[in-house]
């Protein structure tokens, strides 16, 4: 039988062998960003049509940054709500870097992201089309949308600032701190499983995950709608230790939006088109977990 201090101790040494390999993918998710942030914003501005096919392919690159930028965008009506829901529904906010993290866990990664990015596609262009959803072509930034401006230059993943002056400094200290938080909410969650499994057995804790229940990927979607990374950490280790299935880690990682959501909370004034945007977007990862879990049984 394990003890407490077994716990803590296996705990701290799977989340310390994780970190040289977050470091490195938080550091290059950084560099990304202050090298093509600017370039990735107008693209995301001028893709008209292929909207929903842009956000999904730049919501991708882990970490919440692009979730951030989409939302602020989405608040001024630069970009569609499918092309907002596809950004959504493809960031995996910690997930990526937290499955790298495991070498022996790796191939999981391009089946998540194919799934989510097919899952972005049908969602965004779908909410467009039946919500005929459109950017006018003479959209712009007036001079008074100082606001929306600075959010879109200034904040990147967690809000840190990017702007010119603080750039090059970030890219040094944002990946180490990042990372700092994340190894942080691994180490918890690690441990939060260790324990369960050995206060209650796997048997209770699967009764409590829901593990052969429909309402799993409900549950996952749920959780994953909170934004935090926490939530994204939490169900892909919960999925990495095999407690839940690929539909349920679908679910939950398809409507962790992270900081994005947050940000369209505060800074979307319509409170009915915020709902509708967070409603179709927990329906929408429901349904694909539902569909994954039983099209395929996993």
């Amino acid at each position: 039988m394990p003890t407490m201090n077994k716990l803590l101790a296996d705990s701290a040494i799977d989340t310390l062998r994780m970190i040289p390999f977050l470091l490195v993918v938080y550091a290059l998710v950084e560099w990304i960003e202050y090298r093509y942030g600017e370039s990735i914003q107008l693209k995301m501005r001028d893709a008209a049509s292929a909207g929903p096919l842009v956000g999904a392919l730049f919501g991708c690159i882990p970490q919440c940054g692009f979730s951030v930028l989409a939302s602020a965008m989405y608040c001024r009506r630069f970009l569609t709500i499918g092309t907002l829901l596809a950004v959504y529904l493809s960031t995996s906010d910690e997930a990526i870097p937290v499955i790298l993290a495991q070498p022996d866990k790796i191939s999981t990664v391009v089946p998540l992201l194919v799934a989510k990015v097919i899952i972005s596609l049908i969602g965004g262009y779908g909410a467009d089309l039946l919500l005929k959803s459109r950017v006018e072509p003479h959209t712009h930034v007036h001079e008074d949308d100082h606001d929306c401006e600075d959010l879109l230059h200034q904040t990147g993943c967690c809000e840190h600032d990017i702007s010119d002056g603080g750039r090059r400094r970030q890219m040094i200290i944002h990946p180490i701190v990042h990372t700092a938080k994340v190894a942080a909410f691994v180490f918890a969650v690690t441990f939060g499983i260790s324990y369960g499994i050995w206060k209650l057995g796997e048997a209770n804790l699967s009764i409590i995950l829901l593990q052969r229940s429909a309402l799993q990927p409900v549950i996952t979607a749920f959780v994953g709608l909170i934004p935090n990374c926490a939530a994204s950490v939490a169900i892909t280790q919960v999925f990495l230790k095999g407690h839940i299935g690929f539909g349920s880690a679908i679910s939950g990682l398809c409507a962790s939006g992270g900081l994005g959501i947050l940000v369209l909370l505060k800074e979307n004034h319509n409170l009915r088109d915020t709902a509708r945007v967070l409603g179709l977007l927990l329906g929408i990862s429901i349904a694909a977990g539902m569909i994954v879990r039983y099209t395929f049984g996993w």
